[in-house]
């Protein structure tokens, strides 16, 4: 048993045996690694090539140590060829009333496999060179696939490195009470093509029915005749370079024109002119007008208005079908969806809304109830689906979008009385949120494959992004890019961005009037968000946990440990700490008091947790801000050394220091954003380590006290203090 990950909770919680089948060299040692290297929950990898003391061993040995690793609450990889019925049974037997049994079938193309075989070196198990090539096409010849009448209540196949990759985020980010709906996902059609050419490696020749078995590896592309009839159609109208590209999508229905009786005309006008808009500021995005018949008035009236101002058919176009089976059916990935929702975001009624919330399990409305309660017409709310939701894991689909319309129907909320004059102007509202909201989610995805975590685009500066909001209020999950990169940056929302670089090392120190004027950028439309929120707190409830006078309080949207609060002043003006000058030295006294309460009441609640109050010196988000982070930092959201060091640096400032500055000096010190690029140290003994997870797995286990220059001087909120 080795390869820890993670520590076992006290809470009880269903865990996993997940038996990896594959021949060598198809990537279960591989997928087991990147999984706990980001895992949410502790796992076990119990590998037969090393369970005795880093030796081959025996299948009992690998049986005693998975259910040794399951008395103490941990998820286990059974990491084993696992190719036939009879090597699977006894480890299914593992399975009951607490403990799921599922199987990752890495049914790569065999000449893969045997390529990383031969080619390899060191392997835990010795086979590597020319001897592997024999093992893997003997092992092919009885490769017998799972069943779930063998007793797994999940098969996930793998036929591709995509597969591969979609399958390790689904089991890291699964939560230690989260469980995956049951069932066989991903198995090719059982007569497609099997795999060819195994035998070339030992450079003999036989006939592919003698060396492939009926449930034999296939291969990657299947024939021409077994693409689904709606794949065919999408590729003969838009050709096969559209269908299958990864050009971020969402795919919308008509807003209010069927249960809310909108005019079908007019709508029509308002799609196409939001949609013009859209593209215009977004270069890099496509959007699909769905409807379930060929025979829908609005796809044919979208269509003929679309035409008309020639609107490229490549970014926006129309499509029949069910809009929660685009990709099964289709083959159109759309990784994000809208919803005609209703104004209570609840499941039920009939169409759009309906299909929407089943599809996506009850995953979808816990994860609603999370966002919103309630939402407005002519707003949107943004929603992100977990992994465990059978339209992420199905269809590929990352977040749901919720929008309201207005309602020209008498037996519905909200009717307007026919009143078109402000029907259309929310109607448009609705899809210019809609579309805002999708830019937002495509800008989040780009910074990240970009890899571009500048400080500016912390997440844990984000805020409120599920609270229903009209257009410019929407806020996405990371950086927006700017519009030569293809994203949307709204225009009136750029304002004069003051930063400020300095620090308590040796060479990073500078005044903060010096670095404020030297390094002045714009604020990002996104960046706006807690600016409005102090301004207009009225509006963000959805967010909103305390109001004052002075001070807004809300929950981190993004929280980088179990609590972590801000409190934001709502002085205009006020955009970060250097800003701040001598006559706000009550307003930051206040500030800190209203952390001091919250820190408190929480730690009252759960003893084990302590605070910490401070600034960033160089904030992400515009309005000056305080943090009331825990200590901990268990969090999914906190990702990267960035996110580590912009609290565990000098780049953080306490909040009683920033007072006592203020008294003494009138000015504050900021650090410099060369901090956040410093090695990862425990924030209790300062140890350093290479990568976030392994500083995770460190601080679950570390009981140094803290810093005594924290302890004695008051900087940190515990049950005694």
């Amino acid at each position: 048993m080795e390869g820890e990950s993670g520590q076992p909770s006290k809470e009880s919680r269903k865990v996993i045996v997940l038996m990896l089948v594959g021949p060598p060299g198809s990537g279960k040692t591989t997928f087991c690694n990147d999984v706990m290297r980001s895992a949410r929950r502790p796992w076990v990898r119990v590998c037969q090539d090393t369970i005795a003391n880093g030796k081959a061993g025996t299948k009992s040995q690998c049986l005693k140590s998975a259910t040794e690793a399951l008395k103490d609450g941990k998820s286990v990889f059974i990491d084993r060829c696992n190719l036939e019925q009879e090597q699977r049974i006894d480890f299914v037997k593992l399975g009951g009333s607490l403990v799921d049994v599922h199987a990752l079938v890495l049914d790569l193309p065999a000449k893969l496999c045997i390529s990383r075989s031969v080619k390899r070196t060191g392997h835990e198990g010795n086979l590597q060179g020319g001897r592997a090539a024999a093992v893997v096409n003997r092992m092919l010849q009885k490769k017998e696939l799972p069943k779930l009448a063998e007793g797994f209540s999940r098969i996930t196949f793998c036929q591709n490195e995509s597969d591969v990759q979609i399958a390790v985020n689904v089991y890291s980010e699964l939560g230690p009470q989260d469980n995956l709906p049951s069932g066989c996902f991903g198995q090719k059609k059982s007569d497609s093509k099997v795999q060819l050419g195994i035998m070339r490696f030992l450079k003999k020749v036989e006939n592919p029915d003698k060396i492939a078995p009926e449930n034999a590896f296939v291969v990657e592309k299947i024939s021409d005749n077994e693409v689904t009839e709606g794949k065919e159609e999408l590729e003969r109208n838009l050709g096969p370079e559209i269908s299958s590209s990864d050009v971020p999508t969402l795919a919308f229905p008509s807003i209010s024109t069927a249960d809310f009786q909108f005019n079908h005309e007019k709508a029509s006008v308002i799609i196409v002119e939001e949609v013009e808009k859209f593209l215009n500021k977004v270069k890099n995005v496509r959007l699909v007008l769905v409807d379930l018949t060929h025979a829908s008035h609005m796809l044919s009236l979208v269509r003929s208005k679309a035409a008309k101002i020639n609107l490229d058919s490549n970014k926006f176009f129309m499509l029949v079908g069910d809009i929660t089976r685009l990709y099964s059916e289709k083959g159109l990935r759309c990784t994000v969806i809208a919803n005609a929702a209703n104004w209570r975001l609840k499941a039920g009624g009939g169409g759009v809304n309906a299909a929407i919330f089943s599809a996506a399990g009850q995953a979808l409305e816990s994860a609603t109830r999370e966002c919103a309660g309630t939402l407005s017409p002519g707003r949107s709310v943004i929603v992100p689906l977990p992994p465990s939701s059978p339209l992420y894991e199905r269809e590929g689909v990352t977040h749901v979008i919720h929008v309201l319309g207005p309602n020209m129907n008498p037996q519905r909320p909200n009717f307007l009385h026919n009143d078109y004059a402000k029907g259309c102007k929310i109607l448009h509202e609705s899809y210019s949120s809609l579309f805002e909201n999708f830019g937002s989610i495509v800008s989040s995805k780009l910074a990240t494959q970009k890899e571009k975590p500048e400080y500016g685009l912390q997440l844990s500066d984000l805020h409120d992004d599920c609270a229903g909001r009209k257009p410019n209020d929407h806020i996405p999950n990371s950086e927006q890019k700017s519009k030569r990169e293809g994203c949307y940056q709204s225009e009136s929302n750029k304002k004069c961005k003051g930063t400020s670089s300095a620090s308590v090392q040796k060479g990073f120190t500078s005044n903060t009037s010096e670095t404020a004027e030297s390094t002045k950028k714009s604020w990002g439309s996104w960046t706006q968000v807690l600016y409005d929120t102090a301004m207009h707190p009225d509006s963000h409830k959805n967010g909103v946990i305390e109001i004052s006078n002075d001070t807004v309080v809300l929950n981190d949207l993004y929280p980088k440990a179990k609590k972590h609060l801000l409190v934001l002043t709502r002085v205009n003006g006020l955009d970060h700490l250097a800003d701040v000058r001598k006559e706000h030295l009550h307003l930051l006294k206040t500030m800190h008091a209203v952390a001091l309460k919250w820190a408190k009441e929480l730690v009252s609640a759960d003893a084990s947790l302590v605070f910490r109050l401070g600034y960033h010196s160089v904030p992400s988000m515009r309005q000056l801000h305080l943090h009331v982070i825990s200590q901990d930092f268990d969090s999914t959201h906190l990702k990267n050394k960035k996110h580590w060091n912009s609290f565990n640096t000098g780049f953080f400032r306490d909040s009683l220091d920033v007072i006592e500055e203020m008294e003494s000096c009138g000015q504050v010190t900021l650090n410099d954003e060369k901090l956040l690029s410093t090695e990862l140290r425990c924030h209790r003994c300062r140890s350093a380590h290479p990568n976030i997870p392994r500083l995770k797995a460190h601080i679950v286990k570390c009981q140094t006290p803290f810093l005594a220059s924290l302890l004695q001087n008051g900087r940190l909120v515990t049950g005694t203090t």
